[in-house]
């Protein structure tokens, strides 16, 4: 009986443990304390959001909604449903978006000069991608961002105006898969950078373009990110060569190192990553010699560009395999060889070719069979400075139908082309660019080009007059060049009918006829008109003062009369050079002080300078010779800021235009085009000027060439010209002045043209310093009263002397006497100060002699042995030594 109330007894025990250790599970809910646990992290991703916010700058206010308590509410963060934990941090600036392939766009800016392209093609391409900065995030990145342990994708591209210490606090971020952080300056030592993100085994995607990274490392202990898809390191000044850790990335599918600052050969090595890469990007380094065979292997390439390198080998034939390729940009670079059809005959894919080859001496050479027909389908062609075989034009060049883009510069097209060859794509053509080749016939009538917005057929042997309905054929025109070749008839009325009309080139030609006078406010996007060197006659017509934005007008070398219309004050002039008509009437008055340069020389003009123009600070170029002009030349030159400040451009280089002029300088005429704005010179030649040179004209200490010969200017030449220190050009021949040419004038250490002939100079020439190098009598010819060197008249005082005088106007007769004596006297004095520091020294200092002398004869022994050691390898060798 007691064992069994014992028993139950124990059972009623175990019964209650157990509810009251259930009812304990209860009142610990799991659920809550896991919750808890999630808040307490949460918590600390929010302060992690919350100190990196502390130190951004946002003025786009992307971080307005950065207030609330649930910090997955915020602008560019994500978190995870079920966890909550952030997962997202999207802040990227679209308008600092990084883009390929804008080589077509800028390489038409520079398709007059070409060469400006390959200088500054990377500094462009990098403003393009700093978009508009105003909406970038600026400050600096707190590293606490690498709290938000479970972070797959930050996107902090584009912001320019940030920067980070360090990538350390990356290292942490251990899910990372999409890292993108191009544009944000990045401050490291060395290969720190690498090693932070060689912490990122979950890595897909990184962009650190522009970051201001300078090391990249040869090599890696050990690779982590091995799944990386896509890098891009491009515009980073790494100057290294192609990582060899870089071919272990095997899953990769796109490498931009663009700008980047490699150099060496491109390696076989990019064989290996046969499987997987589709876009690879090389342009803008230093690589140099051939394409490597091995390109052939990447079977899945589909963008290539090895644009802007200093490649000067061959294109292999294995291109040919590339049957996926659809971009292939082998721009500026120095390619040499052929090219047959079996380097192209594969590619099926191909929409967009691009290259141009700097080798002038062996130009790459595309030799196919006239009737050849390629696989592809082009929409952009660009060839420039290659050789394509002819004479006709190429039938695998007619047969492309999809073309919206063409450039076939300078590649030695001769003959007339095909009315067919672009009746196909009249309709969808954008740029025609047929530029430096011997391309002859009419300008086809017929053809319509509704969308055609830039035409560039300069420099080739084109003739007839341009269609009169050239308004109608070609209604989207923005830029219209047909300048150097042998068109004639008249100027059509209907381009004052193509509203979008930017630039309007028809220099060079045979036109003829009066310029059209319809010119309308509907215009308002003209900037250039240049119909220079014609036959055009008439007046400048007072509508053209209608376009407000026109800032060069060119349209020298002419039969243009009558006055210049006041009219074109209205207008936005930067250049205006009317040089080589019948012009008359009194100098404008009303030039705006933006202008850079107005030429006028060889016209009718009359009247005074005017004071006015005083206020001309940029101007640079002031050329009125060969006029009618007379009085005083103002004395107010000073103000010609340009001329002093080299900093004051004229103005920027307008897109696909490159102004040329004559320039009257180092005694000679030169024509000017891509250094044009360089230039300074005033050139106030072949006038009736009187007065004196005003001493303000020597402020002008960036001024290159002063030609103010043949006119009636009296008086004295400013003692100070020696302040003009940049001057090349000094002409102040043919007038009146007198008195003694200034010593200072040997200052002028540029100066290479001096001509001071037939004015009543008098003394003594100066000479020294570059003036030396001017021996040229007839410099100084008709003046009587000057003397000395190089002229044969001899100074007061020089009778006796054989050589020429070296001597300047204000110095002494006996200041040669005086250097011969002190020149002697030093010699003794140095000999004497020499001689006496070393014995002296060893005479007083009984230690130092002790020393010496044990030197001394330590040396004589050294050189007896030496001897002796010769002597007898010199018996041994000749068998003299006796047994």
């Amino acid at each position: 009986m007691m064992i069994d109330y014992y028993n139950h007894t124990i059972v009623v025990f175990l019964l209650l443990s157990l509810g009251i250790f259930e009812l304990g599970s209860c009142t610990e809910n799991p659920s809550q304390t896991n919750n808890n646990v999630t808040v307490k992290r949460i918590q600390s991703e929010r302060e992690a959001l919350v100190s990196f916010k502390a130190g951004i700058n946002d003025i786009p206010g992307k971080l307005s909604s950065w207030v609330s308590e649930d910090c997955c509410q915020w602008n560019g963060v994500e978190c995870d449903d079920e966890s909550g934990h952030v997962t997202k941090l999207n802040l990227r600036n679209p308008a600092g978006r990084h883009r390929h392939f804008d080589y077509i766009q800028r390489d038409a800016q520079y398709a007059n000069h070409p060469c400006e392209a390959c200088v500054d093609v990377g500094r462009a391409h990098r403003r393009s991608l700093l978009g508009n900065v105003n909406v970038s995030l600026s400050g600096k990145i707190s590293p606490y961002l690498g709290n938000l342990s479970r972070l797959t994708h930050l996107d902090l591209e584009g912001n320019y105006n940030l920067s980070t210490k360090n990538l350390n606090w990356v290292s942490s971020l251990s899910s990372l898969e999409y890292l993108y952080m191009g544009g944000v300056k990045i401050d490291h030592t060395k290969a720190d950078w690498l090693h932070a993100i060689n912490m990122l085994p979950s890595l897909l995607e990184l962009t650190l373009y522009s970051c201001e990274l300078e090391h990249l490392p040869s090599s890696l202990t050990f690779l982590n990110f091995t799944s990386l898809q896509i890098l891009d390191l491009s515009y980073n000044p790494f100057n290294t060569s192609i990582p060899k850790w870089l071919f272990n990335l095997t899953s990769l599918t796109q490498l931009d190192l663009s700008f980047s600052n490699q150099g060496g050969k491109i390696l076989d090595s990019f064989g290996r990553l046969l499987g997987s890469l589709k876009y690879l990007y090389l342009g803008g380094n230093h690589f140099s010699g051939s394409i490597p065979a091995s390109i052939g292997n990447l079977s899945s390439l589909e963008e290539l560009d090895l644009s802007y390198n200093e490649m000067n080998g061959t294109i292999p034939k294995s291109f040919g395999q590339l049957s996926k390729l659809v971009k292939l940009y082998l721009l500026e670079n120095f390619w040499k060889s052929v090219i047959t059809e079996a380097q192209l005959m594969n590619l099926t894919s191909l929409e967009e070719f691009a290259l141009t080859t700097n080798n002038k001496s062996q130009p790459l050479v595309f030799n196919v069979k006239y009737d050849w027909r390629p696989p592809f389908k082009l929409k952009i062609l660009h060839l420039e400075s290659c050789r394509i075989i002819g004479p006709k034009f190429p039938v695998w060049l007619q047969v492309q139908s999809k073309l919206t883009y063409v450039t076939l510069r300078n590649v030695g097209i001769e003959g007339t082309i095909p009315e067919e060859c672009f009746s196909t794509i009249s309709f969808q053509l954008t740029y025609l660019d047929l530029s430096n080749n011997q391309i002859k016939g009419n300008l086809q009538h017929q053809l319509v080009f509704p969308k055609l917005t830039k035409l560039f057929l300069q420099s080739n042997f084109f003739s007839g007059p341009i269609p009169s309905n050239i308004s109608d054929l070609m209604p989207s025109l923005q830029y219209l060049d047909l300048s150097e070749n042998l068109l004639y008839g008249k100027i059509p009325l209907s381009i004052s009918k193509i509203k979008h009309l930017n630039i309007l080139v028809l220099r060079r030609n045979n036109l003829l006829g009066e310029l059209p006078h319809h010119w309308n406010k509907s215009q308002m996007d003209l900037r250039v008109v240049d119909i220079s060197y014609n036959n055009i006659c008439g007046k400048i017509p007072s509508s053209m003062g209608f376009l407000g934005n026109l800032s060069i007008l060119v349209l020298s070398n002419n039969n243009l009369s009558g006055e210049i219309p006041s009219s074109l004050q209205n207008c936005s002039i930067v250049s205006m050079d009317f040089g080589g008509n019948h012009l008359s009437g009194d100098l404008p008055s009303w030039i705006e002080p933006n202008i850079f340069m107005l030429r006028l020389r060889s016209n009718l003009f009359s009247g005074t300078i005017p004071q006015k123009w005083c206020n001309l600070h940029k101007l640079r170029i002031l050329d009125l010779a060969q006029n009618n002009l007379f009085g005083s030349i103002p004395d107010c030159l000073n103000n010609f800021a340009a001329m002093v400040d080299d900093n004051i451009v004229g103005y920027e280089p307008i897109e696909n235009y490159t102004e040329k002029a004559y320039i009257v300088t180092k005694g000679r005429e030169y024509e000017y085009d891509r250094t044009l704005q360089l230039v300074t010179c005033i050139d106030l030649s072949e006038n009736s000027l009187t007065g004196g040179i005003s001493i303000q004209i020597t402020s002008l200490t960036r001024l290159g060439t002063l030609n103010l010969s043949m006119n009636h200017l009296n008086g004295s030449i400013p003692k100070n010209i020696g302040n003009m220190r940049w001057l090349e050009t000094l002409d102040l021949s043919n007038n009146r002045l007198f008195g003694p040419i200034p010593g200072s004038l040997s200052s002028l250490t540029s100066l290479v043209h001096l001509n001071l002939s037939f004015n009543k100079l008098a003394g003594r020439i100066p000479s020294g310093y570059q003036l030396q190098t001017l021996i040229d009598a007839t410099i100084y010819k008709g003046n009587p009263l000057l003397c000395g060197s190089p002229l044969l008249t001899k100074c007061p005082g020089d009778e006796t002397s054989d050589g020429p005088s070296i001597t300047g106007v204000d110095e002494k007769q006996g200041g040669d006497d005086y250097e011969r004596i002190w020149f002697y006297a030093s010699i003794g004095l140095g000999f004497v100060v020499g001689f006496w520091s070393v014995y002296g020294t060893l005479l007083l200092k009984k230690s130092w002699r002790h020393c010496y002398f044990r030197f001394c004869d330590d040396i004589k022994d050294r050189i007896a042995l030496l001897i002796a050691l010769r002597v007898v390898h010199l018996k041994r060798k000749f068998g003299l030594e006796k047994n």
